[in-house]
């Protein structure tokens, strides 16, 4: 939990070098941009996207994701959905198992109160769904996960599918409304030639399993998945249905090395920092570290120096980070205040509280970030 002594609304009109460090930033100009130009790209496609709201947590944003033609959101938790339901979100895809006598009760709540699909990869899970919906006098609707290669959840494609999605379709209180597929092991891959070559060989038995499904009688409504690094290819992709893209709202330093996409929607999500020490002239600490920062995949960098040699990050502590400094970023000063674009977004908006939303440098609203911590 990021503490700060400011109250939100003493921030409203401040500009950033009036902020305390650490503090998470969004510039609305950019993140604006970003989520209309991914509901232009659907706009015209038989694709519709369901966006992941892992990357943002914030109800505020999923609602302007649905004003702007989304036909729902997306969640990694069960705590994400109950966050995003008790906003007025009233379509969510729960992209995971919900397994377990607590879980399972928890799910059957939220059913009297909006629309919930979960991804399943096994009968007897299955059963105890159905068995909770009928005690509740509810329905629950249903994706059958099938493994695209990632090798994480779901179950093979082809038979081992087909037999599950009939079994979730003979149970009562269960609907069967398709298949979850995500690739997300493809989503990084940043030569855009060898990732659309992936990603078309990882959605072949895929689209097939849809095909055998449906040979057997069962209708399939949604195929779901994707994610930011692969949208235009899954989203153009006979057989699909519904993309799940989550981080291009916010864009990262890992996504912005990926070949067309990192051109296409801008670094909108920043961490404000302090440079605290300039102990040599070729090092130099900002008041950030793994507390305020996700390190576990991408390469940050500073937003006022690009991707430029002058600035190498070398190492994270708990509550430093470590740069190498050259040419201009030389003449960094302690009690110069930096932005820095994080490698990995998702990871970093969950440590913190809230959220300093500016525009052209401006305080314009601070948001809390609802949704995170939800784990469970």
């Amino acid at each position: 939990m990021i503490a700060t002594d400011a109250r939100p609304s003493n921030l409203i009109g401040a500009e950033l070098a009036e902020i305390d460090t650490p503090a998470l930033l969004i510039d609305l100009d950019a993140m604006e941009r970003n989520l209309r130009t991914m509901a232009d790209f659907f706009a015209d496609k038989p694709a519709k996207l369901r966006p992941h709201a892992k990357t943002h947590k914030s109800p505020i944003i999923a609602h302007k994701q649905l004003a702007l033609g989304a036909v729902g959101i997306t969640c990694a938790k069960l705590g994400e959905a109950e966050v995003m339901v008790e906003a007025g979100v009233d379509d969510i895809l729960v992209a995971n198992q919900i397994v377990g006598r607590a879980k399972i009760a928890r799910l059957m709540g939220l059913l009297h109160h909006a629309r919930i699909t979960v991804a399943v990869d096994d009968a007897a899970n299955l059963r105890d769904l159905a068995a909770a919906a009928g005690a509740q006098g509810v329905e629950l609707d249903v994706l059958v996960e099938v493994n695209t290669g990632m090798s994480r959840c779901g179950v093979e494609p082809g038979e081992p599918a087909v037999t599950l999605a009939k079994v979730a379709a003979d149970l009562p209180n269960i609907r069967f409304r398709g298949i979850q597929a995500y690739e997300g092991h493809l989503v990084g891959i940043a030569d855009e030639g060898e990732r659309a070559a992936r990603v078309a060989a990882a959605m072949a038995p895929i689209v097939a399993t849809r095909e055998a499904i449906e040979r057997d009688g069962l209708p399939v409504g949604i195929v779901s998945g994707g994610g930011t690094g692969t949208f235009a290819l899954t989203g153009t992709t006979r057989g699909f249905d519904e993309v799940q893209a989550g981080s291009y709202v916010f864009m990262d330093g890992a996504y912005g090395t990926v070949g067309g996409v990192g051109g296409r929607f801008a670094q909108a999500l920043t961490v404000l920092a302090t440079v605290i020490s300039r102990p040599t002239a070729d090092r130099a600490i900002l008041d950030i570290g793994r507390k305020t920062l996700g390190t576990d995949q991408g390469v940050p960098f500073l937003k006022r120096f690009g991707r430029s040699d002058d600035v190498t990050f070398e190492g994270f502590s708990e509550e430093h980070t470590k740069l190498r400094v050259a040419g201009p970023a030389r003449d960094l000063r302690p009690g110069d205040v930096v932005e820095v674009v994080p490698g990995h977004g998702c990871t970093t908006v969950n440590l913190y509280d809230r959220y300093v939303a500016h525009r052209r440098g401006v305080v314009e609203a601070v948001w809390p970030i609802a949704a995170r911590g939800r784990a469970q």
